[in-house]
């Protein structure tokens, strides 16, 4: 549309359409010749993929809930017959069953680039908001779908973290049982799921419209953080980013069909595919892999919180948790005013590039902690007599028959690290990255320089790539 006029189609259907309404003219407008910055990696690719596995997961999802019974007595034979009965139904299910996952892995790349470039900053906030407000919907809606197949994790999964909303002073008991839809994970609660799961898709749906508004309103972030001073330090959309996008999703969907025709069920857990049983507990419960680091957050609070010398407790230990892994998610929300450095691009901050690769390094290490148990040592060593340190392993600091310890030979000093010191270790650097490195390093660090246009940054590439 130029000079605001409309532009004329050669195709007489879309012309009839777009004179009636200008559907076409709007996508021209937006996604034709709509000017980008020139300097984008395959780090950009990563939205149009999530936005390609949204689609995929609505789609692939409505499918299978015209064959699913949410029932505690059939749900678990429902998922059954889709699997072996139902025409393509292996195929439907394995697709939205591992689709969850690589969903996820294409959001979390999103992410990390979006911090890495500084893509939350100013004028960007709410654009960064609205992406947080999407992960937060994705993990509500990824925990539901979860519980469906009513396989023992699902069972349990739902048991764990419902009953974390009891921790909740005064309305906790209120909110869990508003969630279970009775006294306990029954038939209402997978009916509730079930709904909410159906529902939470559509949702993210219009927040991700909302998303790639702000996202149009206020332009691309680009590797190098520097605005796009002119017409030099941008390239319509398409045909260029069209087939850059094509080519990653391509790429991204070979690997994703890869785990689908392969090794299906390579990203679950064997325990699901065991009837829901409230009288046998697994021996160890965990969630679904992209909610690992936040389960060990969760787990690593085990100390209650009180006023120092008294007796005094203001927070449960179990509160914390659950306040920890919540408050994890709230700092992501609020990054653009922890972070107030004037460049953008980790490219130019070394302090905060090292800084953000040992926070991913120990997110990594967090969702390890959290697939292992609590209480799995890493290491240990005994302090005291070789006899005594025996001893202690053979009986485990077995008393003696008066019920005490011969402290010069049963009671040696025992110093281990086990999986819930690590992730206390990572969690405190977690909340630190935020709390304490972002705001520091927004005062003291001195960034490299930085490009004055796109264009220059561009050029000064191409020639340090021919003098190679």
């Amino acid at each position: 549309m130029a000079g605001g006029q409309r532009q004329k189609f050669d195709n007489p259907v879309v012309e009839w359409v777009d004179s009636r309404l200008p559907v076409f003219t709007l996508m021209q407008k937006e996604y034709g010749v709509f000017p980008t910055p020139r300097n984008f990696n395959y780090f950009w690719n990563f939205g149009a993929i999530a936005m390609f596995m949204l689609v995929t997961m609505i789609v692939t999802g409505i499918t299978l809930a015209m064959q699913y019974t949410s029932s505690t007595s059939m749900a678990f034979d429902s998922v059954e017959r889709i699997m072996r009965d139902v025409n393509y139904g292996w195929l439907i299910r394995y697709i939205h069953m591992n689709g969850a996952s690589f969903f996820f892995i294409a959001v979390y790349i999103h992410i990390f680039r979006g911090m890495y470039y500084g893509s939350y900053k100013q004028p960007r906030e709410l654009l960064w908001i609205l992406g947080v407000v999407i992960f937060l919907l994705m993990m509500a809606t990824a925990f539901m779908g979860y519980v469906l197949p009513w396989g023992q994790m699902s069972y349990w999964g739902a048991t764990v973290i419902t009953n974390l909303f009891s921790a909740v002073p005064v309305v906790g008991d209120d909110i869990v049982t508003l969630l279970w839809g009775g006294f306990s994970v029954d038939d209402a609660t997978l009916k509730r799921f079930f709904a909410l799961h159906y529902l939470l898709p559509f949702v993210i749906f219009a927040v991700v419209f909302l998303h790639v508004w702000a996202l149009h309103v206020t332009g691309s972030n680009n590797p190098t953080g520097v605005e796009p001073k002119g017409k030099q330090d941008t390239l319509p959309f398409h045909p260029y980013y069209t087939m850059k996008d094509t080519f990653g999703l391509i790429v991204f969907v070979i690997i994703y069909a890869a785990f689908v025709f392969f090794m299906p069920n390579a990203l679950g857990h064997p325990d699901n595919y065991i009837p829901a049983d409230p009288l046998v507990t697994p021996a160890h419960i965990v969630p679904e892999w992209y909610f690992l680091p936040f389960y060990a957050i969760l787990r690593a609070i085990t100390f209650d919180l009180g006023i120092p010398f008294t007796e005094v407790v203001l927070i449960e230990a179990k509160l914390g948790g659950v306040i920890a892994m919540f408050g994890a998610i709230v700092l992501l929300l609020i990054m653009p005013w922890l972070d107030t450095h004037p460049v953008r691009s980790a490219r130019y901050r070394p302090w905060y590039k090292k800084t953000l690769l040992v926070f991913v390094f120990g997110v990594v290490v967090l969702g390890y902690a959290g697939s292992q148990p609590a209480d799995k040592v890493y290491w240990q060593t005994c302090i005291g007599s070789e006899a005594a340190c025996e001893a202690t392993d053979a009986h485990h600091g077995a008393a003696d028959a008066t019920g005490h310890h011969d402290v010069a030979e049963k009671a040696p000093t025992v110093l281990k690290f086990d999986n819930t010191m690590l992730a206390q270790l990572f969690t405190i650097y977690y909340y630190a990255f935020f709390l304490v490195i972002l705001p520091l390093l927004s005062r003291k660090e001195q960034a490299l320089p930085i490009p004055k246009s796109i264009h220059e940054a561009v050029l000064a590439k191409s020639k340090a790539k021919e003098t190679k």
